[in-house]
């Protein structure tokens, strides 16, 4: 058993495939790859496209359709056709690898024996630009990852790698772990939060986890995420996905909801409307803190109305 595959999950994203594709295939890589595509049914024209594209010379291309509809499930697919080979990689359509991008992460898991390793991801902005709110702070919230010039050792969760830039040891996969498909994002949708839960579940575990700087990649944000209701409503969401998955500590309930949070709640926006009362920039990361909170006492509700403990 021998080899890689770079996978590519995909919905609608013909457009950002033959950068990608050609980018990948002037990678040098010390073993064979191969380029597979997760199809999560796309319903514009990327089965020709890939078909085009796979009778070009370079790494073998390969197309498969999810048809459940959602990143983990597709996600979950590129691992149940990666398991033949020793190493697997993903990286998203909107993105372009670095010139070292494959080397980089077969140093870490060949060299170092890492069991995951991710890079940089660098956010590039559309022709218009990056609006004066969008403060560095911020761009987490968009992917971007650097966690320093050097490569490290990931210990806890203040140095994560996330899936649009990392490749694992398929053997970590072999005992069924999967992406956790509560927490879905179906098509063009916002939220999701799979990979955060995967890269927790990793580190709880002690898995040897690599940064590599090297391993980087250009993550090209659309113009529709630069608004600043995206980032409210994904922090609402990903409140929303906590309070209804994980559980909440012993206790009282009002409504199935621990009273604590209606208390943290108010507190968050108790200084977001200052803030936005005053129209400084920086009332956008106060309000996601709001929204998150608001969404932990809905998701806590949902748990309760389902019957979950």
């Amino acid at each position: 058993m021998t080899g890689m595959t770079v996978a590519i999950c995909t919905y609608n994203g013909a457009a950002q495939l033959p950068g990608l594709i050609a980018a990948l295939r002037r990678q040098t890589c010390p073993v064979p790859f191969e380029i597979l595509i997760v199809d999560n049914n796309s319903t514009d024209n990327t089965a020709e496209v890939v078909a085009r594209l796979a009778d070009r010379p370079g790494a073998p291309l390969r197309r498969v359709v999810e048809t459940e509809q959602g990143i983990p499930f597709a996600r979950n697919r590129a691992i149940e056709e990666s398991l033949g080979k020793p190493y697997m990689a993903f990286i998203d359509a909107d993105e372009l690898p670095g010139e070292r991008w494959l080397n980089a992460a077969l140093t870490a898991l060949v060299d170092d024996n890492a069991e995951c390793v991710g890079g940089r991801i660098q956010v590039q902005f559309p022709a218009n630009g990056r609006p004066a709110w969008l403060s560095d702070e911020l761009l987490g919230f968009l992917g971007e990852v650097d966690n320093g010039p050097e490569p490290l050792w990931i210990t806890d969760y203040s140095t994560p790698v996330w899936s649009g830039n990392v490749a694992y040891r398929t053997a970590v996969f072999s005992t069924g772990l999967r992406f956790d498909s509560r927490y879905n994002r179906r098509g063009k949708g916002i939220g999701g939060g799979s990979d955060a839960v995967m890269f927790r579940h990793l580190v709880d575990q002690q898995a040897r986890i690599r940064y590599h700087p090297d391993m980087k990649i250009e993550h090209h944000v659309d113009t529709w995420k630069l608004q600043r209701s995206y980032f409210l409503r994904l922090h609402y969401l990903n409140g929303r996905r906590h309070g209804q998955f994980v559980e909440a500590p012993p206790g009282r309930r009002l409504f199935g909801i621990p009273p604590y949070l209606f208390m943290q709640a108010l507190h968050q926006w108790g200084r977001t409307l200052p803030l936005f009362l005053r129209n400084k920039h920086n009332y956008i990361r106060q309000a996601m803190n709001a929204t998150h909170a608001t969404g932990v006492i809905v998701g806590c509700y949902r748990r309760s109305q389902s019957g979950e403990t």
